[in-house]
């Protein structure tokens, strides 16, 4: 394995970027649409596409469960899968700080090779630039990618209507905690490792075999919770959920209070809320627990009249409190 650090004149556009790029980026994700190393990717496409981009600088670049390189993948492959696509063509792009260590990026290539593959996907044009040191902080990828549109019913907030169920697909606020004791250094002794996953070996055939799903989000930054308002805001609706429904390992309701943090404020990178219509929601849940990765998966509230645009908690003492909207992230940096 090399060990040698990257330099400047890595990202000069010339024979160093010309190796790495070949000994290195081409050798882990060589296929047909790639190797010419064009500027574009020629891709034949007549159906309705998926298109999304996305940066991502976590820091520390490994965690329990995941690293940036995953991260990356699974981060795009899930904005299309709830946008009812499914992923295809990546996009792969580097900035990289003026020595890390070759090993490192070699590492989480391997990341990507590995991630991209198991789902599917190819990754078919990038970039690669090297910046001062102290210019970033060790290295921010940034991932396109397209899918193609398989859902049979456009997914639209505008469909969300009043008696329409929330199904959430698993346990909330593992990547969180998960990044926050490794940057840290927190040994909370609970062994918590990141979600990270891709969610469309999980929704596609779902997607595929019913017409009841309206729309679907995955509660990255700000958590369930913002992401509720967020859904709440754009349909003109109320949402109301019930806490002792909210799926959540023992674990990380310990490490949260321990903390001192509200786990629905917390990131997620494998996980999706779904509104579903209310006749079909017992046949998608049944379909997600069918999965590995939706074992977990709960109705954990409704659409409702009112309050208009607000998300409202009944707790499990009986009583009711507004879930209002992330002001600022308790964790920077988490994707």
């Amino acid at each position: 394995m090399n060990s040698y650090k990257i330099l400047l004149d890595h990202g000069s556009g010339g024979r160093l970027t010309h190796n790495l790029i070949k000994d290195l980026l081409l050798k882990k994700l060589n296929n047909p649409i790639l190797r010419p190393l064009s500027d574009s990717a020629i891709i034949n496409y007549k159906e309705k596409i998926a298109f999304s981009t996305d940066s991502f600088v976590v820091n520390p670049l490994f965690f329990p469960g995941a690293d940036i390189g995953k991260l990356a993948v699974c981060g795009t492959l899930n904005d299309l899968t709830v946008a009812g696509a499914q992923p295809e063509y990546l996009s792969l792009a580097f900035i990289v700080e003026e020595g890390l260590e070759y090993n490192i990026l070699e590492k989480i290539v391997n990341s990507i090779t590995e991630t991209s593959r198991s789902f599917g996907v190819c990754v078919v044009t990038g970039d690669f630039k090297v910046v001062e040191k102290g210019a970033c902080d060790k290295l921010f990828i940034n991932t396109s990618g397209i899918g193609r549109i398989i859902s049979k019913n456009r997914l639209s907030v505008e469909d969300i209507k009043p008696g329409d169920k929330i199904i959430l697909t698993g346990n909330i606020a593992e990547h969180g905690l998960a990044v926050l004791a490794k940057r840290k250094g927190l040994d909370l002794g609970f062994d918590i490792k990141s979600d990270c996953a891709a969610l469309n070996d999980l929704l596609i055939p779902i997607l595929k075999k019913t017409d009841c799903i309206k729309f679907m989000r995955d509660p990255t930054r700000g958590g369930v919770a913002t992401t509720l308002n967020e859904i709440a805001i754009a349909a003109g609706v109320g949402i109301s959920i019930l806490e002792e429904q909210i799926p959540i390992a023992p674990k990380v309701k310990a490490a949260s209070e321990l903390l001192g943090i509200d786990p629905l404020y917390l990131a997620n990178e494998g996980k999706a809320i779904l509104v579903v219509a209310e006749k079909g929601a017992g046949r998608v849940l049944g379909l997600l627990k069918k999965h590995p990765l939706g074992r977990y998966a709960r109705i954990i509230g409704s659409v409702v009249k009112a309050p208009k645009m607000q998300v409202v908690l009944n707790t499990v003492l009986g009583s009711q409190r507004i879930l209002d909207m992330l002001t600022s992230e308790p964790l920077p940096r988490i994707c």
